[in-house]
């Protein structure tokens, strides 16, 4: 898949993932579409080397990985912004 159709799944991905897991990970929707698009690179990098399956289009597989990504992500953020507001 190419960089730009990543891009745009990225950004769906983060506004999925911000739909699912609600919160205080800080940023608003464009830090959220952000991390979605990196999301998105962590997921086609988990589908193809663990599940050797990579993310290939926009198709339903693709989105569920590209939202997972994004989901580790959003956590991953949550917990640093959430551990640096306590310092």
């Amino acid at each position: 898949m190419g960089i730009i159709a990543t891009l745009v799944l990225g950004l769906i991905a983060g506004a999925l993932a911000k739909l699912v897991m609600p919160g205080e990970q800080g940023g608003g929707i464009f830090v959220t579409m952000l991390l979605g698009v990196v999301g998105s690179f962590v997921g086609s990098f988990i589908g193809s080397a663990l599940l050797n399956k990579p993310v290939t289009g926009f198709n339903l597989g693709s989105i569920a990985l590209s939202v997972l990504g994004a989901l580790i992500v959003l956590a991953i953020w949550g917990f640093i912004k959430g551990r640096s507001a306590r310092v």
